[in-house]
C-alpha cells in the first residue's frame, strides 16, 4: 500500500513539473516571439522613416533636373526618365517591404482594420477573388491580434501563392472564450500531415506559433480539393 501511495505521490510530482515545463516553454517562446515582432516594427518603421523618404527626395530632385533641362537635351532627359523610373519603382518596393514586416495599420486600428487591408492588398497583387467576413470582436490583446494577422498573412500567402487559389473566404468569429479564424480555398490542395513538416516559415511555424498561446491549427484538404484551414485560439492564453 505504501508502494502504491508513492508511485501515485512520484507520478504526481512528475506531471506538475512538466505542466512547469510546459508553461516556461511557452512564456519563453512568446518572449522570443515578442522580440521579433519588435524587431520587424522597428525594420518597417526604418524603412519606410529613412530609406522611403531619402527616396522620395531623391524622386523629387531628379524631376527638378528634369524640369531644368533645356529642350534640345533630349539624351539627357531620357537618361532622367530611366533614374525617375528606377527611383519610383525603388521607392514602391520599399513601401512594400515595410508594409509586409508590419503594417502600421495593424498597430494604428487594430485587426479587423488590418484583416481587410491584407485581403485587399492580397487580391490585388494575385488577381484572387477574396471574400472576408467577421463577427463583432472583443477587445483583444495586441499579441493575439499580431498572432491571427500573421496566421491569415501566411494562410493567404500559401493559397494565392503555392496552392493557385482563384477564391478563398477568410472568417473570423467570437465565441466560447476563444477566437476562430478559418481560411478556405478552391487551390490545388496538399497532404496536410506532410505540409505541416515544412518548418518555422509554413504551415508547421503557425501551429507551433498557435501552440504558444494555447491555441490548435486544423487542416482539411486533399491534392486538387483545395484547403480548409481553421485556427482557434482562446481569448486569455494559458
Amino acid at each position: 500500500m505504501d508502494e502504491l501511495a508513492t508511485l501515485r505521490r512520484q507520478y504526481q510530482e512528475l506531471l506538475e513539473r512538466l505542466e512547469r515545463n510546459e508553461r516556461e516553454f511557452r512564456r519563453l517562446g512568446r518572449a522570443v516571439w515578442r522580440v521579433q515582432e519588435d524587431e520587424r516594427r522597428r525594420l518597417a518603421r526604418e524603412l519606410h522613416d529613412g530609406i522611403g523618404q531619402n527616396l522620395t527626395v531623391l524622386k523629387h530632385r531628379l524631376g527638378q533636373l528634369d524640369d531644368a533641362l533645356p529642350a534640345d537635351r533630349d539624351d539627357a532627359r531620357a537618361a532622367l526618365a530611366t533614374a525617375l523610373a528606377l527611383c519610383g519603382d525603388t521607392l514602391q518596393d520599399t513601401r512594400e517591404l515595410s508594409r509586409l514586416l508590419r503594417p502600421p495599420i495593424l498597430d494604428d486600428l487594430g485587426l479587423e482594420a488590418a484583416l481587410r487591408w491584407l485581403v485587399r492588398s492580397q487580391a490585388e497583387a494575385c488577381g484572387a477573388r477574396i471574400d472576408l467576413d467577421i463577427d463583432p470582436l472583443p477587445a483583444l490583446d495586441g499579441e493575439l491580434q499580431t498572432l491571427l494577422f500573421r496566421v491569415a498573412q501566411e494562410a493567404l500567402n500559401n493559397a494565392a501563392k503555392h496552392a493557385q487559389a482563384a477564391h478563398i473566404h477568410v472568417q473570423l468569429t467570437a465565441r466560447d472564450g476563444g477566437l476562430q479564424l478559418r481560411v478556405h480555398d478552391d487551390g490545388r490542395g496538399c497532404e496536410p500531415e506532410q505540409a505541416l513538416q515544412t518548418g518555422g516559415s509554413g504551415l508547421g511555424g503557425m501551429r507551433e506559433r498557435l501552440r504558444l498561446y494555447g491555441g490548435l491549427l486544423q487542416l482539411r484538404s486533399a491534392p486538387g480539393e483545395g484547403l480548409r484551414l481553421s485556427a482557434r485560439v482562446p481569448l486569455t492564453p494559458p
